[in-house]
């Protein structure tokens, strides 16, 4: 199922955003420069001054499109940011740092990063973002189900494989409202970008790092180069 398109929403709902959002922060923190968001964050930031280690920066809300308004229109910004402040301290905390959980042969379900190390070839992945819930098939299971090994008795381990993150995206999308787009894909697909988009990209087509994990074609920073050098500059003595 889709959720509503925000153009649906009932005509009561705030054109623009919420009275309850500050509008300084509405407004200005989504376009500001970085070093605005560097003042912002020293000053509300629990840290020790002069002292990187003590201070942990919000990367994902960062990158969420909560802040982030590029490829959204306003009615989609006002739509996230209406259910951000509807809903509970759980969800939003979901919206803001999706959960991603791990499928294989050789481990149960277990959550794993939001990087591009978690994509393996012989695993399933999937990402709740509360508004799509996303199975990622890698390369490796994309073609044994394409080989149709999960359709004989030899192979019914590959075949619950398959179905167990099936099984929970249906449990997570029955219980929530709006319902999340649901979205099944593999590696190196169009679809993929769903998945592509939430994962810190710690491997670029620049690093030429050779290793576990998906290169990813983006010039944007990762979590380590963006907290080296915004941390040191948050927690500095004025």
């Amino acid at each position: 199922m889709i959720s509503p398109h925000p153009a649906s929403l009932p005509p009561s709902l705030p054109p623009s955003l919420p009275p309850s959002l500050p509008r300084p922060l509405a407004l200005h923190l989504p376009l500001a420069p970085a070093l605005g968001q560097i003042k912002l964050s020293s000053k509300f930031g629990s840290y020790r001054k002069d002292d990187p280690a003590s201070f942990a920066f919000p990367f994902h809300l960062r990158r969420s499109q909560f802040l982030q308004l590029f490829n959204s229109s306003p009615d989609e910004s006002s739509y996230y940011r209406t259910i951000l402040i509807r809903e509970n301290v759980a969800n939003s905390l979901v919206m803001i740092q999706p959960s991603l959980l791990s499928y294989s042969f050789s481990a149960p379900p277990q959550p794993v990063m939001l990087d591009a190390t978690s994509i393996r070839p012989d695993c399933i992945l999937l990402l709740d973002t509360f508004f799509h819930v996303v199975v990622f098939h890698g390369e490796t299971v994309a073609a044994w189900r394409a080989a149709g090994y999960q359709n004989t008795e030899e192979h019914i381990n590959f075949k619950n494989l398959l179905d167990s993150p099936q099984l929970d995206a249906q449990m997570t999308m029955t219980s929530r409202f709006p319902v999340p787009r649901f979205i099944v894909c593999d590696q190196h697909k169009s679809q993929a970008r769903f998945l592509m988009a939430k994962l810190n990209p710690s491997i670029t087509h620049h690093t030429g790092e050779v290793g576990m994990g998906q290169a990813m074609l983006t010039d944007d920073v990762s979590l380590r180069v963006f907290m080296e050098h915004l941390m040191k500059l948050a927690v500095q003595t004025p």
